[in-house]
Order: structure tokens, then C-alpha cells, then sequence
């Protein structure tokens, strides 16, 4: 084969690769978002049910346990997922199988990291507690003590999950989300039902024995499936020491002397303990500092509501978090995840250098050989782009599309959620929960929505090109969009006294700022490749923008309720009818 026939062919096997990576990301994220619909519908169902047994300080105390579970179980694994997934995989079977062998020794370090983790955070959080609330809640500690449980059960699933999403595995992960959350939702309601009916005051233990259940499910499904592949593939679901045979990206068996230049490039201590491949452990350690200002800007609401009000303040807002992230969790989060791996695997080779061009052949100096030359030079003037130009290229406009039709949802969202939460809110919880604040602090949150979702995509895709350098660059400018959020939060809720509804402000000044950093640096990584990345492309249209003004006025006249006074569930509905009658015209618009 020729040297250009050669080229080419590289290049349609990148492409066919890319192509292939996407098909199944866009298959994913359908898969998920699917998941996520069927499964946070049974969740709700559940919670409805659940609020007839609880009170607002119940409410807020669980969702302080949650708070401590989600935080063991971020700081273990968050920034090792990430640098797994951008973790580049070989291309023949034992280069495969060695890879997932690394990233399963890698994903036994989370557990090694959540059982002091659960420990530490559980004392900090005993010791923060008002004697007040400890004797107003029953079994408390008991309940901390099975989230602690829970957390280091859902962690001994990592090692099978991490290879399960570098192969883009959704499947699996579908069937075991939602086996959890099914045993999740019958083990959290039954134990309420069970104890209003004996007449006990369970306190938070049907949550604890629900969030039990919930790991233990994920781990049974990912062992069953992890343990069928690890045994056709022929690694294994504990650590096991590896070889330094080569780099991930070497192939075995190759004619060519520069691949076999680079499988004696590797040296022994590529391998921590001969366990952890140092490049993807080092990237990691690198992302662990941005995961803790992650975490705390992601769940500073909680933090500092916790601080600035009490047991009962934290479960109206709660709520209103509950139901306004509902939208989040069901669409944004499930593509915001498949774009992260997607974006890994499509501009893993964007990540280093293109190679440079190969020395002419030195017969060149003939005239016959100039005149092929010449006729080279012509020929390349068609030829196709660069694998990684072209994975650049199809990255910035898939990104580009999603970046656009979340603007149109937006549109949507914050035209009819502010009128139309509050009443949803009415129906599904009843008014006593909607006249608490909740109702005023869940229209605030519909124009927090679209924040939510946009920063959860451009951080994706920053995680998945980032360096280590710029790494610390981000979670220094994290670090100081902390210290703003903070004190955002301060005025709005102890100086201006607005409540929940100060903390959504400040949520929304903290998110704006990460998306325009976010943006900042997309649009120059595309810059310094060349490949077009415009803003403005992401705008809807002015005529849509004009009607999601105009339908926004109309919806508010139309009904007959304040954000302060929720209407009963049946006049509730009769104004989400005038509503939806005024939206249509505006949705099909768009």
C-alpha cells in the first residue's frame, strides 16, 4: 500500500471510529434520559406519597443525610471517573483487556478513598448538630449510620462501572439504575407506610434503609454483568498487577518500527505499585482539588442554607430544589454524562500533537520525481482534512447543537415555569407545601433551570479536553466563583433577608459565571485549532425571543393567582388549563 493510500485509510478508520463513538453516545444518552424519565417517575410517585407522613424539619434533616452520602461519595470517585474516561484505549484485544484491567485497579482506589471519607464526614457531621435536633429526630444516628453503609456499598461497584462506561456500556447502567431505584422507592415508602401504620416514629430511617437498598442493587447488577465480561475478556474485577509492556496506545504485533519504538518507550515506573497507571493517576490527583470546589459549589445551597436558617427553612427549599431540578435530572444530566464520554473518546487524538510529516523520499532530485511531486502538491490541495481537525470540526458543531436546542428549551421553561410551577406545586404536594415559600421559591428557580443545564454541558466538554495545566487554572477561577457565591449568599439571605429565593439568585450569579469561563475556554481550544466556535450561533432566534416575551406577559394575565396565595388542587388545574391553552401557540412556534 501506497503512502497515501495509507493516509487515507487512517483516516477513514478515525472517522468510522468517531462516527461509531457517536452513534453510540447519541444511543446512550436516549437510553439514559429514557431511564431517567421512568425512573424519576416512580421516584415522584413515591415522594408524594411520602410528604402525607413527613414535615418540613423532617424533610430538611433528610436532606442534610443526603448531602453527607452524595459528599463520600464524590470526593471517592468523581475526578477517577473523569481521568478514566479520558484514558485512552488501545485497538487489539490484549491492549484492551490490559487498558480495562488499569481501569478497574483505578476504580478500586474509590473504595480505598469512601471508608475513611465515611467515617471523617460522618463525625464532622454528628458534631455540627444541635442537641435540639438530635432530640426532635428519631434514630438520626442510626440513619447516618446506614448512609455511611450505603456509600461504601454503592463505591464497591465502581471497579465494574468505570469499565462499563470506557466501553460505553449504557445498558448496563440503565438496568442497574434502575433496579436501584425500584428497590430504592418500595424499601423508602414501605417502611413509612409500615411505620404510620404501627403507629412508630421512624424519623429519617426510611430514608437510610431506601439509600441501602439503592447501592446494594447497583452493585449486585454491575457484579453480575462486570463478572460476564471480565470472564470472556479475561481481566479481572480485583486490582491485579500489570507489566509495563507498553504505552495503552501501542499495538502488538506491528510491522511498523515506530509503534515498536513506542512499546519500549514504557519504563516500570509508568505504574504506580505496578497497580495504577501513573498518567491517568497523576490527572486525577490533579482534579481532585477542582472536584472538592465542584462539590461545594454544586451543594453550597444546602451548605449554606444549613448555616443561615433552620430545620424547617431547609425543607421548603428542599422541595422547591426537589421539583425544580426534576427537569435537570431527567433531560440535562443524562446528556450532560454521555457528552462527557463522548467528547473523551472523540478528541482523544486532539489531545497530543499531530504527528509530523514523513521525509520525502530522497530520490526526489530526479525530474521525473519533481513532476510527481508537483502533481502531489495539487492533490493535496483536495485532500481531506486531519483526523483530529475533522474530530475538532464534528465536536464543535455536535456541542453547537446541543448548546442551541437547550437555548429553545429555555425559551420554554422560563416563558411558562414561573407561572405554572407554583400551581403544579399545588396539585402534587397541596397547598399548605405551595403557601410555605415553596411555591415563590420554585418560580425563582425556573430561570435557574436553564444556568443548570448549560453549565453542565460546557463543563463536560472542559473536563474532556482539558490539560493538567489548565485543570489548575479552572479550579483556581472555581475557587474564586466559591468566594463570590458565598458572599452572594450572604447578602441575599442575612442583609436583604430574601430566603430561598436569595439563595437561587446566588446560585444563578455562581452558574453564570462558570458558563461564561466555561465558554471562554471552548472558544479557545477550537480557536488554536482553527475550527470555527461562534457564540452567536447559539442564540435563538429573535422572533422566538420576541414570542417568549409576548406569551410570557399573556400567561400572567390570564391567571388569577400570586406566587404568595397557592389555590386549592382543583382550582389549580383549572389554571394550568388557561395556561397550557395560551403556550400552545407559542411552543409550536418554536
Amino acid at each position: 500500500m501506497t503512502r497515501p493510500e495509507a493516509q487515507l485509510g487512517s483516516l477513514r478508520t478515525a472517522t468510522g471510529e468517531m462516527l461509531g463513538d457517536g452513534a453510540r453516545a447519541a444511543r446512550g444518552a436516549s437510553l439514559l434520559i429514557l431511564l431517567q424519565v421512568v425512573s424519576r417517575a416512580v421516584t415522584f410517585v413515591a415522594n408524594q406519597l411520602l410528604l402525607r407522613f413527613m414535615t418540613a424539619q423532617l424533610l430538611g434533616v433528610a436532606t442534610q443525610l443526603e448531602v453527607y452520602y452524595l459528599s463520600v461519595i464524590f470526593f471517592a470517585r468523581e475526578s477517577l471517573r473523569v481521568a478514566i474516561q479520558r484514558q485512552d484505549t488501545g485497538g487489539d484485544n490484549g491492549e484492551t483487556n490490559r487498558s480495562a484491567q488499569a481501569a478497574v485497579n483505578l476504580g478500586t482506589l474509590a473504595i480505598a478513598l469512601g471508608v475513611p471519607l465515611a467515617g471523617l464526614f460522618g463525625r464532622l457531621y454528628l458534631t455540627s448538630l444541635s442537641a435540639a435536633t438530635l432530640d426532635s429526630t428519631p434514630n438520626l444516628v442510626l440513619s447516618l449510620y446506614l448512609y455511611a453503609l450505603a456509600s461504601v456499598v454503592e463505591l464497591l461497584s465502581e471497579p465494574a462501572f468505570v469499565v462499563m462506561q470506557t466501553r460505553l456500556q449504557f445498558g448496563t447502567r440503565a438496568t442497574a439504575e434502575a433496579v436501584a431505584t425500584f428497590a430504592r422507592c418500595t424499601v423508602t415508602l414501605g417502611a413509612a407506610v409500615w411505620g404510620a401504620l404501627q403507629g412508630l416514629e421512624l424519623g429519617v430511617l426510611p430514608f437510610a434503609m431506601g439509600q441501602l437498598s439503592y447501592g446494594t442493587g447497583l452493585l449486585v447488577v454491575y457484579s453480575w454483568y462486570g463478572s460476564g465480561l471480565a470472564k470472556r475478556e479475561g481481566f479481572s474485577l480485583f486490582p491485579k498487577p500489570l507489566e509495563p509492556v507498553g504505552p495503552f496506545t501501542s499495538r502488538k504485533g506491528s510491522s511498523n518500527e515506530k509503534d515498536a519504538a513506542n512499546a519500549s518507550a514504557t519504563k516500570p515506573n509508568d505504574f504506580v505499585l505496578q497497580y495504577f497507571y501513573r498518567p491517568t493517576l497523576q490527572l486525577a490527583s490533579s482534579m481532585a482539588a477542582q472536584s472538592v470546589l465542584k462539590h461545594i459549589l454544586t451543594q453550597g445551597d444546602t451548605f449554606m442554607v444549613s448555616i443561615f436558617s433552620n430545620s424547617t427553612a431547609q425543607g421548603v427549599y428542599a422541595l422547591a430544589n426537589n421539583y425544580g431540578g426534576l427537569v435537570a435530572r431527567l433531560l440535562f444530566q443524562p446528556i450532560e454524562e454521555s457528552s462527557r464520554s463522548y467528547f473523551s473518546h472523540l478528541l482523544a487524538p486532539v489531545s497530543a500533537p499531530p504527528p509530523p510529516p514523513e521525509d520525502e523520499d530522497l530520490s526526489s532530485s530526479t525530474d521525473s520525481d519533481d513532476h510527481r511531486r508537483r502533481n502531489s502538491t495539487k492533490k493535496k490541495k483536495k485532500k481531506k482534512a486531519p483526523a483530529h481537525i475533522t474530530a475538532a470540526r464534528r465536536a464543535s458543531a455536535d456541542l453547537r447543537a446541543i448548546l442551541k436546542v437547550y437555548a429553545l428549551l429555555s425559551l420554554v421553561i422560563v416563558t411558562l415555569g414561573p407561572t405554572a410551577a407554583p400551581l403544579l406545586l399545588s396539585v402534587v404536594a397541596g397547598p399548605a407545601w405551595a403557601n410555605s415559600g415553596a411555591g415563590a421559591c420554585l418560580a425563582a428557580y425556573m430561570w435557574y433551570i436553564p444556568l443548570l443545564a448549560a453549565n453542565g454541558v460546557t463543563e463536560a466538554f472542559v473536563a474532556s479536553v482539558a490539560t493538567e495545566y489548565e485543570v489548575h487554572w479552572q479550579s483556581l477561577w472555581m475557587g474564586a466563583f466559591s468566594a463570590g457565591f458565598a458572599g452572594a449568599g450572604f447578602v441575599f439571605l442575612r442583609v436583604l433577608d430574601m430566603g430561598a429565593i436569595g439563595l437561587v439568585a446566588a446560585n444563578s450569579i455562581n452558574m453564570l459565571c462558570r458558563i461564561l469561563w466555561c465558554l471562554a475556554f471552548i472558544r479557545a481550544y477550537f480557536g488554536r485549532l482553527g475550527v470555527e466556535f461562534e457564540l452567536l450561533d447559539l442564540m435563538p432566534d429573535p422572533l422566538g425571543i420576541l414570542a417568549a416575551v409576548i406569551s410570557s406577559q399573556l400567561v400572567k394575565r390570564t391567571t388569577h393567582v400570586t406566587w404568595e396565595t397557592a389555590p386549592g388542587a382543583t382550582q389549580a388545574i383549572v389554571e394550568l388549563v388557561r395556561v397550557a391553552t395560551v403556550a400552545l401557540p407559542f411552543v409550536f412556534l418554536l
